[in-house]
């Protein structure tokens, strides 16, 4: 693996708080309030992100929208490439998805294979209205046309350069980081 060295910090907790909320409100704008919408956030960081996010549509509206977890460790199209024997995880969604408006939640969109994955295995639970995504990080290099709705924050980067969400109730820290290959 190459040595990556720690080029910059793009947000620290409070950007990263602020981002969130600025996420939820568009989120409740676009879509005329919290109706139908479930929050599907992918493992492992969009969990945690989609749950924050929930809190702050709490906050806001005084109703919190259900937060679904979806593991898409089967859906990938490396898959063979990962290992013999992956580790796949529990998926849960707390309501019919049929109907629905899913907002997708992931800490970085990078070349979109994975938000891809992630749309085969919601249409494998349902047929939603609409489904959406929210990243907290744009970060370009695009290998299919894929699009977030909401972003918290859109970063140009090389190939060369690698984004890290860095989150406190997973990594023990609070903060987005660029990091390069030496």
């Amino acid at each position: 693996m190459a040595n990556l060295e720690e080029k910059a910090v793009l947000m620290d907790g409070q950007g990263i708080r602020r981002a969130l909320v600025r996420i939820s409100h568009e989120i409740l704008e676009k879509n005329k309030g919290i109706e139908n919408i479930v929050l599907v956030g992918i493992r492992s960081r969009g969990v945690p992100i989609a749950g924050r996010i929930a809190d702050s549509i709490e906050q806001i509206e005084g109703v919190r929208p259900p937060v679904g977890i979806l593991d898409i460790t089967l859906y990938r199209d490396d898959l063979s490439k990962l290992s013999y024997q992956p580790i796949v995880r529990p998926t849960t969604m707390p309501v019919d998805l049929d109907g629905k408006i899913v907002v997708l939640v992931d800490d970085v969109l990078y070349t979109g294979r994975t938000i891809r994955a992630a749309l085969d295995a919601v249409m494998d639970m349902g047929r939603p209205k609409a489904i959406q995504l929210a990243v907290l990080v744009d970060r370009g290099h695009r290998e299919l046309p894929i699009r977030a709705d909401y972003v918290g924050k859109n970063v140009p980067t090389s190939s060369r350069e690698s984004v890290s969400v860095q989150l406190e109730d997973i990594d023990g820290d609070e903060k987005i980081v660029i990091f390069e290959e030496k």
